[in-house]
């Protein structure tokens, strides 16, 4: 796939393929933003630019590197990922002796590290050693979530490609043009920064399952406590979703926001919109305040979980938190 085929980076997408038209391709790039924003895939369609022989800013998909790099042929195109938790010394330098050898045929060589901000000190050392004596044929596209996390020295040494969260206006049309089912995409934009990600959402097993269990917990948890704990019990713990806690903290979170969104006339805003009835009967249920609170006590009750209270106990209390108002 090409950079001009990829959607939602523009700015990502003129840097590079400036980089390109003007022959300023620099030895070492930082790829830098969220899970799900599209970085890896904007790498490879980078690095294929690069491979082109058309002469142009962008693949062509019609010459031989192209074909090549599209058929998983491209012999001077290298990735590197964590070896378990961490990019270690000895990845680096198997790295630095293949980029040694002589070229297949292309211009350059080209590697791809991911999660480059897992680099052990001594791997971003030796990295660093080899980005201070750039190779002319060589390129670097480092890609991470946090550039803050990559060495100072590793940074001011490469060129930062910044990654945005797509809009959810964005990622929900391009998904409903895909095929997916509106209810899916809808929650799902707002709980991914990408498209890929999005697509993750959306095909795992039990996502609309989930969102029809949150959809009775959401009902149930104001005013029929007894209902909403049972409905935790045997529709969440007694079965598989029960193993996706923080998901299901994440949708219900996305149900008490659209209370507030119908309050304030955002309608267009809405995730659960087959909902929209039952909401409108129900948003002024409780002020504005009211919902906001029902918001911070499930975000204190992912919180919990992530401090190795049980997600069982942590939903049983934000369910009496939220009874209590």
């Amino acid at each position: 796939m090409s950079m001009a085929e990829l959607t939602g980076q523009p700015k990502a997408q003129r840097i590079l393929q400036y980089a390109i038209a003007s022959g300023k391709v620099s030895h070492a790039y930082l790829f830098s933003g969220p899970q799900g924003s599209g970085r890896m895939a904007m790498a490879n369609a980078f690095a294929q630019a690069l491979f082109c022989t058309s002469g142009g800013d962008d693949a062509c998909g019609q010459c031989l590197e192209c074909r090549k790099f599209e058929h998983g042929n491209q012999m001077d195109l290298h990735l590197v990922e964590p070896d378990g938790n961490s990019i270690k010394i000895d990845q680096i330098r198997e790295l630095q002796k293949e980029l040694s050898y002589r070229n297949s045929g292309t211009q350059r060589k080209i590697y791809i590290m991911q999660r480059a901000e897992t680099m052990t000190l001594q791997a971003a050392n030796s990295l660093l050693k080899y980005l201070e004596e750039p190779q002319s044929s060589v390129v670097a596209i480092l890609l991470t979530e946090n550039g803050q996390a990559m060495l100072p020295t590793i940074r001011s040494r490469t060129q930062l490609v910044p990654f945005m969260p797509l809009a959810p206006e964005v990622m929900l049309q391009t998904l409903a043009m895909e095929g997916f089912p509106q209810l899916s995409v809808r929650a799902a934009v707002h709980l991914a920064s990408g498209l890929e990600a999005c697509r993750v959402i959306i095909q795992q097993n039990g996502f609309a399952e989930m969102r029809n269990v949150v959809i009775q917990l959401g009902k149930d948890s104001g005013t029929r406590f007894t209902a909403a704990m049972l409905s935790a019990h045997q529709q969440v713990f007694k079965t598989s979703l029960g193993e996706q806690p923080q998901l299901l903290l994440a949708l219900l979170v996305l149900w008490y926001k659209d209370m507030i969104h119908f309050q304030a006339g955002r309608q267009e805003a809405i995730v659960f919109i087959d909902q929209i009835d039952w909401i409108s009967k129900h948003a002024f249920a409780r002020p504005v305040e009211g919902w906001v609170n029902c918001i911070e006590h499930t975000l204190e009750a992912g919180k919990r979980m992530k401090a190795h209270v049980s997600p069982q106990l942590a939903i049983e209390q934000l369910l009496i938190r939220i009874q209590e108002g």
